[in-house]
């Protein structure tokens, strides 16, 4: 069995921020030469998610909007966790939203649906943060 290892960088500006990364995802998926596994990609930072859904913008607000009244970035007071950094909300969202995805490889490509497409959501950016590509197969 094969296996190959790829990080992908990013420095969101603002606090949230979506990134689509199926390409890169598909890209590193070339470069492996793997035609049949998996591939897991995984949010390295725990203010961040990784996650499969439909790349449509108004589904992106809701996303924001719904987030947001889960847990709400203010009052920071509202948080035990806040203290050094203001940035408990972000974890939380972080829970909701989901660490990594896995997702198949079938004759070098992803197997996906129609509208899949892979995301990387930052809830606390303004820094660099990472994500982690492992591919397995054959």
């Amino acid at each position: 069995m094969k296996h190959y290892r790829k990080e992908l960088f990013f420095h969101i500006p603002t606090r949230r921020g979506l990134v689509n990364i199926t390409s890169d995802v598909q890209d590193a998926i070339n470069e492996s030469g793997i035609k049949e596994g998996l591939v897991l990609i995984n949010a390295m930072n725990i203010t961040a998610s990784i996650f499969i859904n439909d790349d449509e913008r108004g589904l992106h607000q809701d996303y924001e909007r719904w987030l947001e009244k889960l847990a709400p970035e203010k009052p920071y007071s509202q948080y035990n966790h806040n203290g050094f950094e203001d940035n408990a909300d972000a974890h939380l969202k972080r829970t909701i939203m989901g660490r990594e995805t896995v997702c198949a490889i079938t004759n070098g490509r992803l197997d996906f649906g129609t509208w899949e497409q892979i995301f990387y959501f930052e809830f606390d950016g303004k820094r660099e943060k990472h994500a982690l590509i492992k591919i397995i197969g054959e």
